[in-house]
Parts: C-alpha cells; sequence; structure tokens
C-alpha cells in the first residue's frame, strides 16, 4: 500500500478490484501462488531442499508444455527433445525415490500456473502483487490470530525470529516485483535463462550446505536434467536471433 501510495497507483488498484473477472483471477494466482510458496516452505523444513530446486529446474520445461497443451503453441525440434529428455529424467529421480517427486511437480506445476494467468492479467507488477497479498492475508491471519491465541505463534515473542519472519516476506516480494518489472526490459532469451541460477543455488544449498542425500541414480537424473536445460537454452538462444530482442 505504501509503494502504491509513493508511485500514485493507489487508486487504480482500487478501480482494478471493482472488476470481478480480474479480481476472480487474481483469486486464482493468489491460490496458485499460495501453493506454490507453502510446499516450498514445507520441502525447505522438511529435508527436500533438492527435490525443491528440481521443480525450478523443470519449472522452463513445464512453461514449454504449458504452451503447448493450454494455448496451443507450436514446439521447434530442440524443444521436443528438450522435454523428452527432462521427462526421461523426471523418471529416473521418480525410480530412485520410489515415488513420484511430488514436491518438484507441485512446484513446477503451480509456478507456470502462476505465470500463466498473470500474463493472461496483464496487470503492473505492484497493483497485482498488492491485490494478491490483500486476497491471501485474510484467511494467512486468522490462522496466525488462531496460533496465538493457542500459544504456538513465534512473531513478537523473539526480537531474532520476528526480524527473520518480516525479512522473509521482504526477501519474497521483491523477486517478485523485480522478476515483473525485467520482462518487460529484457529479451525473453535472458529471462528464461537467469532463470536456472534460483535452482542451482538451491541444489547447492541442499546438497553441500544441508548435506541432504545424493545416491548415484540421482546425480543421474538431475544430470538428465541438466542436459534437457542445456538444450532448451541452445534452442532459446538460436530463436533470439530470429527476432528483434530491443522490441522487449
Amino acid at each position: 500500500m505504501i509503494i502504491l501510495s509513493l508511485t500514485k497507483s493507489l487508486k487504480s488498484a482500487l478501480e482494478t478490484m471493482k472488476h470481478p473477472k480480474i479480481v476472480s483471477k487474481l483469486f486464482l494466482s493468489s491460490a496458485l501462488v499460495s501453493v506454490n510458496w507453502l510446499v516450498y516452505i514445507w520441502a525447505t523444513n522438511n529435508g527436500h531442499v533438492v527435490e525443491a530446486s528440481l521443480g525450478y529446474y523443470i519449472n522452463p520445461l513445464a512453461t514449454v508444455a504449458f504452451g503447448v497443451l493450454v494455448l496451443k503453441e507450436k514446439m521447434r525440434a530442440l524443444q521436443w527433445i528438450a522435454l523428452g529428455t527432462a521427462t526421461f529424467g523426471v523418471l529416473v529421480l521418480t525410480m530412485n525415490y520410489g515415488r513420484l517427486p511430488w514436491v518438484a511437480l507441485a512446484l513446477a506445476i503451480s509456478w507456470g500456473s502462476y505465470g500463466f494467468v498473470k500474463k493472461q492479467l496483464g496487470l503492473k507488477a505492484v497493483e497485482g502483487l498488492a491485490i494478491e497479498t490483500l486476497i491471501v492475508s485474510l484467511p494467512y491471519l486468522s490462522y496466525l490470530l488462531y496460533l496465538g491465541n493457542k500459544g504456538q505463534g513465534h512473531f513478537g515473542h523473539e526480537p531474532g525470529i520476528t526480524v527473520l519472519l518480516i525479512s522473509a516476506g521482504i526477501v519474497t516480494a521483491t523477486p517478485l516485483l523485480l522478476f515483473n518489472a525485467a520482462t518487460t526490459r529484457l529479451p525473453l532469451t535472458v529471462i528464461g535463462l537467469l532463470q536456472y541460477i534460483t535452482p542451482t543455488l538451491t541444489f547447492c544449498i541442499g546438497v553441500w550446505v544441508r548435506h541432504e542425500d545424493m545416491p548415484t541414480a540421482r546425480w543421474i537424473g538431475f544430470l538428465i536434467i541438466w542436459i534437457a536445460l542445456i538444450t532448451l537454452a541452445i534452442d532459446l538462444v538460436k530463436s533470439s536471433r530470429t527476432v528483434d530482442n530491443r522490441i522487449a
């Protein structure tokens, strides 16, 4: 609200909330990003950081698949190869885990769906995020008050934990704002390639900081996923040469 006021966008955001169709889509995007956040938080606290990184590795591929299945877009040869390779990698990891890597799939599908809904809305970054935050704050605040009344809340009890919780909100919202802003300033090829940074950092934290188990079969599965991503990156670079990226 403060940012909206400073940028003189508060009135515009309030006007947006008067359109039922837009608000209904914002409810959907709020639900999708909530699923993404909740699964990620659960994975982080329950020893599934590496699997969470897998979700964001396959997210670009899931986005491509989403475009084909929902928007009926046509895929190029390298995109088909990348998607097929990634599918094989997921199967290898599934056999290693002994189950579907549901954390990874939930993160990839929820974030890909969130991006699709946001693309349809076409709202300004701050306005859309502010309304989404307002929507999800109602059930979350109710739950936090419930925990507080039961004596199970953490916010406000210890200065260190309180500062970390506030900081977690900031480092969650800031990348979302920057991502929305970057999509209007950078070539899509660059955006696509930069998205590999996050899962790489997450993977490194899971393996070398949290010391999660990484048997040989799991390394092989991730290697196959990385080959798929390299293939997709090559396709992105090649396709970018045929368009004028200055338009972006």
